[in-house]
């Protein structure tokens, strides 16, 4: 059995991984899916975290994982913007967890940003047109009326009904942060790469841009939205099992 710690993406919080937080606990694992500190904060607090601190946050949460499991393996995943703090977290301290798992996420090379990144994608004015700024610039906002068929078109309404309202704000800052990677610290763990053919959000243009950035992930492909948390949950949970190193 191992160990999975669950990094959720913008705007979100880690209850989003409930569902498939359920399905590997039921399989024998043990699961922790922690909210990063200033989710939804003050606008002081949003505008202080970095993409560091959240690195750290995610590192000691395996380094606690580890050491409640007595030595089983660590699998570090992030979704979405997730994937920044994954690889931040990694490079931090890659003793503390023996595997990366991208689900439709951030996996960009060293000097990157998702700013950048963004730069770099074609344009998606649906995405954009749910997003707006708050707090002076510091945070951004997604509008719930109108996530659902860009975030989650194929989960069932009814758990998308449920997770629209809990979206919080999403401080600004450690999107625009570049990332400081190194082949010795983040390129020593194995990566799975997760990407979701149906993604409103992060094409499946731009998550293979990113596999070929970053080459030498496993990639697993899945015919799920942006949230395959609940539209493909099962799927998901075999993925993510898949990622425990032998």
């Amino acid at each position: 059995m191992a160990g999975f710690v669950l990094i959720h993406g913008s705007w979100h919080g880690g209850w989003c991984f409930d569902p498939v937080a359920a399905l590997l606990r039921a399989r024998g694992h043990t699961v922790v899916a922690p909210t990063l500190p200033a989710m939804g904060g003050s606008a002081e607090e949003m505008a202080a975290i970095t993409l560091g601190e959240w690195g750290e946050f995610a590192a000691q949460h395996c380094r606690d994982l580890r050491a409640q499991l007595g030595g089983a393996p660590v699998v570090l995943a992030g979704h979405s913007r997730g994937g920044l703090v994954v690889s931040t977290a990694a490079e931090r301290d890659p003793s503390a967890m023996d595997a990366l798992v991208y689900i439709c996420a951030m996996m960009l090379p060293s000097g990157s940003s998702r700013a950048e990144f963004k730069t770099l994608e074609e344009p998606n004015p649906a995405f954009d047109a749910i997003i707006s700024k708050v707090q002076g610039g510091v945070a951004t906002v997604v509008d719930p009326a109108r996530a659902g068929p860009v975030f989650a078109q194929l989960s069932p309404p009814e758990l998308v009904a449920a997770v629209l309202p809990r979206l919080v704000a999403e401080p600004h800052g450690p999107r625009s942060e570049p990332l400081a990677l190194t082949a010795e610290r983040w390129g020593s763990l194995p990566r799975m790469y997760v990407e979701c053919t149906e993604d409103r959000t992060i094409p499946i243009a731009s998550q293979r841009r990113m596999q070929a950035m970053s080459a030498g992930a496993r990639v697993v492909t899945l015919d799920a939205d942006h949230s395959p948390y609940l539209s493909r949950p099962v799927e998901l949970a075999d993925a993510l099992e898949a990622a425990i190193p032998a």
